[in-house]
This record gives structure tokens, sequence and C-alpha cells, in this order.
């Protein structure tokens, strides 16, 4: 299923019910007095996360929810029935945006977390709660208030621990197949990925974790162009940054339009992250020299050195075949260690 990533809906909460404006009337008891109920409570709406759900496509068809009415009071001091929640299912990892305000109003990332968006409206008085000594028979009552109303927009970001990060082409969708069960479409030509592919990579019983497969970077993504804002908006939430470069000079001519270095494309994505989000160039992030195989390996390990020694890389770097699956399944061994270390450290800070 194709991810959709955005949509943009109404929640109505329910008004309260009507107060009731009543009077005891029985044999025998001549003052009987007020005794309208009061109305109940507006059905309120609630998001909740489901792991089962992996995008916003039901929103297209769908756009408004509105929740249930209190029932008026009734005399003889009953109150009103409360009006029913409405609770919508959205996928985890959705962020939810108030769209008058343009504020945050949460974040759902766990299976089962809910998040109040509209509180219904409270029931009104009945007149019972007007009676007083100068006055015993008071004909008034209170209406319900109205329920909250919002225009809401739903964000979602995918919950991967490792995103991968490269230029159209650089062979991403070919990685994610070799280290996972994952099988996003792969050609050769730009944008073969469209939207987000998430694969879990499984080391041994016990020890895994999620990667995905995001649309290509081009420059000035970061102001929206190609793939830009819907490739930053899910590399946010992971761990650990995975860089494809293609390393290859065949790619240096792309239907005869002159593609940048290898060295030039990490600069770029670079640019564009700090743009984006400069926190983001704080995240661990590996450089994978990717097409190993359509060079000689003497070849292919000097340019691979080259390019390392022009970018002044510091952090880990390796030299693969994704297509041959040559070199990858290392890589994977050390994410894992790296996240059991992570882990570790968090257990140790913990008793600490």
């Amino acid at each position: 299923m194709k991810l959709v990533d955005e949509a943009e809906i109404s929640v109505t909460a329910g008004n309260g019910g009507n107060g009731c404006i009543g009077f005891r009337r029985e044999k025998f008891i001549p003052l009987g007095g007020p005794d309208g109920g009061d109305g109940g409570a507006g059905g309120d709406v609630w998001l909740q996360a489901d792991e089962n759900l992996n995008t916003l496509v039901d929103f297209r068809h769908q756009t408004r929810f509105k929740a249930q009415r209190g029932e008026n009071g009734m005399g003889s001091q009953k109150y009103g029935k409360a009006g029913d929640d409405i609770l919508i299912a959205v996928p985890v990892g959705t962020v939810v945006h108030n769209v008058d305000t343009d504020e945050i109003i949460g974040d759902l990332t766990e299976h089962g977390q809910r998040l109040l968006v509209a509180k219904g409206g409270k029931g009104g008085l009945g007149n019972m709660h007007f009676k007083s000594s100068v006055n015993r028979t008071p004909r008034r009552a209170t209406p319900g208030e109205e329920g909250e109303s919002r225009v809401l927009r739903l964000e979602l970001k995918l919950l991967a621990d490792v995103g991968l990060l490269g230029f159209p082409n650089a062979g991403k969708s070919t990685f994610i197949r070799a280290v996972s069960a994952a099988t996003p479409k792969v050609a050769d030509y730009p944008f073969t990925t469209l939207y987000p592919n998430l694969g879990v990579v499984s080391v041994e019983p016990g020890r895994s974790f999620v990667i995905a497969d995001i649309p290509g970077l081009i420059e000035g993504a970061a102001d929206g162009a190609g793939l830009g804002s819907l490739f930053l908006r899910h590399v946010q939430r992971t761990r650990l940054l995975l860089h494809l470069v293609d390393i290859s000079p065949m790619d240096a001519m792309n239907g005869g339009e002159h593609m940048p270095s290898p060295v030039e494309q990490v600069r770029a994505i670079e640019h564009e992250l700090r743009k984006y989000d400069p926190a983001m160039l704080e995240k661990p992030r590996w450089l994978v020299l990717n097409k190993a195989d359509l060079m000689f390996e003497d070849e292919a390990r000097a340019a691979a050195e080259a390019i390392v020694a022009e970018l002044g890389w510091t952090q880990p770097w390796y030299l693969v075949s994704a297509i041959g699956r040559e070199g990858t399944w290392p890589i994977m061994l050390a994410v894992q260690t790296f996240f059991d270390r992570l882990r570790e450290d968090a257990a140790d800070a913990a008793v600490s």
C-alpha cells in the first residue's frame, strides 16, 4: 500500500444537552418544587495510535468527524445521557497539528496511545439547581455548551531505527532488499522510490531493528523540491543514518546531464539537512559507498579511500555492492552492535 503521509480533517465534539425546567407534581405533595435534571455532556473526539495502520489514506475519503450530542435533562431529576465519544484510529507515528494556530497538539508514538482532540460541551443545568429561599419555583435552566471544533493536520513520520540517505538512484532500494525482507521497486532511473518502505533486519532471535528506504534527495529538498519534504520528514525520527553514495563513474552522466561527484552529493545532502533541521546533522551518520561491483576491486577501494579523504570523514564508512550483497551484512552487524550499546548505556544511566 502506498503511504499517504499527510491529511487534513475536521473534528467536532458533541454539544451538551440542555437543562430541564420541571416541577414535581404528585398527589398529596402540593409543594413538590423544581425537579428539572441536567443535560448530558457531549461526546469527545479522540485519536488512537494503531500499529496495524501504516497510511493516512482513509482520510482522503472521510474528512469530517462529529461526536454525539448529549441528551437533554428531564423531569423527576433525571439527567440526560452523555453523548458517545468518537475514537479515530491513526498510524503509530502520527503528529497532530491545529491548523488554525499551527501548534502541535500531540505526537502518537506508541500503540494504543490516545489523544483528546476535541472536548465535548458540558450539559446545561436543570432548574432544580436554582431553587432558593426567595425563589421556590425557578423557571430557569441553562443550555448545554457547544463542543469544541477543530481542523487538524495529521502528519505521519516513520518510526524507523535506521534511515537510508542518498541521491536518487544511489541504490537504497537495492540495499534494503539485500538486508531485509522488504521488496521495494528497483530500476535504473531516478525517483524509483516514491513512498517510504520499511524493512525489518533480524540479526538473530531477539535482536532486530527497522530500516527505512526513503525517497531520494536532490538539491533544494529543504525548500520542497523533488521529494525533499517527504524525505526529510521521515528521517527526523531515526537514530542512525546510512548515507549511500554511488562511486561508479559510469553514472557520472545521466541523460546527457552531468551528475554531481560522490563528494558533491554528500555535501549537497548535508546542506539540505542543515537547512531543514540542524539537529539532524548531529545524528550518527555512516558512509556507505555503493556499486563497487562496477569497478575493479583495487579501483573501487582506491576511489572509496579518495572520497573519504576528500570529505575528511571521521565516522564509520563501508564499501559495498548492494546488488551482489557484498559487504552489506557486516554493516547490519555493526548497526545491531550500535543499538545494543545504546540500550546498555540507557540501562546504566537508569541505574545510576
